[in-house]
């Protein structure tokens, strides 16, 4: 099949501009980017996608098209894309998105930009179906209130619920037939959708399940859904691990040695640590394992030690800048888990002061952060006295920035 989408993207949406601003629902931000957005790079994942025609208001038609151009520069979405202007109702909208489709077109799926939450799955529902011969193809859910026709505020009868179907978008058609079915129709049809006409003709319309995520922004009351859907977050961990040799004084070296902090929080008549800036060993493993939880390096990379504006730095400074960094790419930390590993000094006197320090320095409470200290028996560089080790695990959420460059959800 040469599939093309006709994404309608040229309503008014007068039910919602008293809430939106007056900004029409297709133009509404999500993640950054105008509504419509959200289903084009939806459908141009599909792999059968040949193409997608954007139907924009015509008032709106130069500016949108701007917006779209620079978006597409940006993020190619590796499929055609063109433009048309919509009509006065929705049926003239999408004739005019058919009439902007190449000759080599058999299969037209139309959906509403007003539904940005449609997923893979419908898509290839509908697909499957039309490849499967049918002719026109709509996504359904069933429906589960009971339902009254009603006139002058009166019931007129009850429906039976079970023969009926809450209908969605996109719906599929073999474009040959859908283009006979508006032909057939005439200007005084007027239709709310697309498989209507096909109905007109007299046949059959396949129905495949729809989503109840597929919901569609209509009311202001729906405006909740963008909020809730703008930036899902995400579990990260950051792992951290540094290590750091002792000096030995009867052995002075050309690097300077550095009383010993952990946490920022300085260990009295422990070893002198050899380090280019304020030696934390802990703060280091922190300031890589905050670093981890955005994929944004390490802390060598970021401030390497030959840079001489480091020399004795407070390790704070490089925890601070990371969480800087961190929370501009959406990281929010719910927990921090530090382990030190040392023969000497002993850790325990001191643990409960470098939890508070850890904790302040974060901007966290206490109960998310915790300090514990082990040895290693004696065995390796640590067991001897030589050095000393930390290791850093920082859990959290991390939500998407809103970036205009940043790849289409």
């Amino acid at each position: 099949m040469s599939v093309w989408t006709v994404l309608l993207a040229a309503g008014s949406g007068t039910r919602l501009a008293q809430a939106s601003g007056g900004v029409k629902k297709q133009f509404l931000r999500l993640a950054g980017k105008p509504l419509y957005w959200r289903s084009l790079a939806t459908f141009a994942q599909c792999p059968e996608m040949a193409g997608i025609v954007v139907v924009f208001p015509p008032d709106d038609l130069d500016e949108a098209r701007a917006e779209l151009t620079a978006l597409l520069a940006k993020k190619d979405p590796g499929v055609a894309v063109a433009v048309t202007a919509g009509g006065v109702r929705r049926q003239d909208s999408v004739a005019n998105g058919l009439a902007a489709l190449p000759a080599g077109c058999r299969t037209v799926l139309v959906h509403d930009a007003a539904r940005p939450f449609v997923d893979a799955g419908l898509i290839a529902r509908v697909l499957d179906a039309l490849a499967a011969g049918a002719g026109a193809v709509i996504p359904a859910l069933p429906v589960t209130d009971t339902v009254k026709e009603a006139r002058d505020g009166l019931v007129v009868r009850t429906l039976d619920r079970k023969s009926l179907a809450a209908v969605q978008t996109p719906q599929g058609f073999d474009l040959g037939l859908l283009r006979r079915a508006f032909a057939a129709a005439g200007e005084g049809c007027d239709v709310t959708d697309d498989a209507s006409l096909v109905e007109h003709l007299g046949l059959p319309v396949a129905i495949v399940a729809g989503s109840p995520e597929n919901r569609k922004i209509t009311n202001p009351e729906d405006l909740a859904l963008l909020a809730e859907r703008a930036a899902p977050a995400h579990p990260v961990v950051g792992y951290g691990y540094d290590v750091h040799r002792y000096a030995d004084p009867l052995k002075p070296g050309k690097q300077p040695a550095r009383p010993m902090k952990l946490g920022g929080y300085p260990i009295l008549g422990a070893p002198e640590v050899l380090a280019h800036s304020d030696g934390d060993v802990l703060l280091h493993a922190l300031t890589d394992a905050i670093l981890g939880c955005v994929a944004a390096g390490d802390i060598g990379t970021l401030y390497p030690d030959s840079n001489p504006d480091f020399d004795n730095m407070a390790s704070g400074v490089f925890v601070s800048e990371a969480l800087i960094l961190a929370r501009s790419k959406g990281l929010t930390i719910s927990h921090v888990d530090l382990t030190i590993i040392a023969q000497i000094p002993r850790i325990h006197p001191h643990a409960q002061a470098i939890r508070l320090n850890v904790a302040a320095l974060l901007g966290l409470d206490r109960s998310q952060v915790n300090v514990k200290a082990t040895t290693e028996e004696g065995l390796g560089f640590t067991g001897e006295k030589k050095g000393i080790k930390a290791v850093a695990v920082v859990t959290g959420l991390r939500r998407p920035v809103t970036d205009p460059d940043a790849p289409a959800s």
